[in-house]
């Protein structure tokens, strides 16, 4: 969530895609891993992963997109197949890159987005990790109530900084005493954004077709998908039900299932070091 490991080094640019731009920023030499933020008010990539990337970059080539919608990339989603269209945009990032192929690490709406591109393409994944992925089993419970707060943040009376504040401190994380007030400002701030608050890039379905579509356990292709997967999900975690990475394991032929204790939805932060060691080990083919 912070920026204070940020590496000064990293390359900044803006990327055509299917005529949006996208965000991207990167560093280090390897092979190629994007990493794909979470989707919570505020949201980007850099500071979503602002505890993972410079330890990463000592063996990968680290590039973290803003998603379509997030931080400084175009905004707006298609509603109608928000991870489809995620995924398409991400993969249109490889493209403009020259990447055949490259690791993909997501957390959350980050994570929904790799799984769906390596579901239509498993051919552009090499390995991947997911924390906490949305989309899992959704059809199959009621929203936690963590869901339900991060969906409802722009309704009602819209946004503010005690709404997100408490998304934060009472669903996102285990321990809520370990986030500086320095990161909900910053989030409150990129989270009222006027093009974000016209046409935020997380909400509701409007359909059943769009809730069923957007299910993983539903689709077939799940039971066939060869790409090597670590899935971290934290037990505490208040947005998607943990019992999540059970259902991944039981469908996915090669999926590997770390339950993280005492910690929330954001494993690659409550424990940076945990994460960074596992997920560098997972692509590399260590473990």
């Amino acid at each position: 969530m912070t920026t204070q490991n940020q590496p000064p080094s990293m390359h900044e640019s803006l990327l055509d895609v299917s005529g949006k731009k996208i965000f991207v920023a990167e560093t280090g030499d390897g092979p190629p891993v994007l990493l794909l933020h979470g989707g919570g008010p505020g949201a980007s990539g850099v500071s979503n992963y602002g505890r993972n990337i410079a330890e990463l970059a000592k063996e990968y080539r680290v590039i973290v997109p803003d998603l379509p919608g997030y931080g400084r990339s175009t905004k707006g989603v298609d509603g109608s197949d928000p991870f489809g269209y995620l995924a398409d945009h991400i993969r249109g990032v490889l493209d403009r890159l020259g990447l055949d192929k490259a690791h993909l690490v997501g957390n959350s709406y980050g994570g929904a987005c790799a799984l769906r591109l390596a579901l239509d393409t498993p051919d552009r994944v090499d390995r991947m990790v997911l924390m906490g992925p949305g989309g899992i089993g959704t059809t199959r419970a009621l929203p936690t109530p963590g869901l339900h707060s991060l969906l409802d943040y722009y309704s009602g009376d819209g946004p503010s900084r005690p709404k997100l504040e408490k998304f934060i401190r009472t669903h996102l994380v285990f321990n809520a005493a370990g986030v500086p007030d320095s990161v909900i400002d910053t989030r409150y701030q990129d989270s009222i954004d006027p093009e974000v608050v016209a046409n935020p890039p997380l909400t509701r379905p409007k359909s059943l077709r769009t809730v069923w579509k957007m299910d993983f356990t539903r689709d077939k292709r799940l039971e066939r998908l060869p790409v090597p997967t670590l899935v971290l999900w934290g037990a505490a975690d208040g947005v998607n039900r943990p019992g999540g990475g059970r259902m991944l394991a039981e469908r996915m032929p090669n999926c590997d299932l770390y339950m993280v204790a005492n910690t929330g939805h954001w494993v690659q932060w409550e424990r940076a070091e945990l994460f960074n060691s596992l997920c560098a080990d997972f692509l590399a083919g260590r473990r």
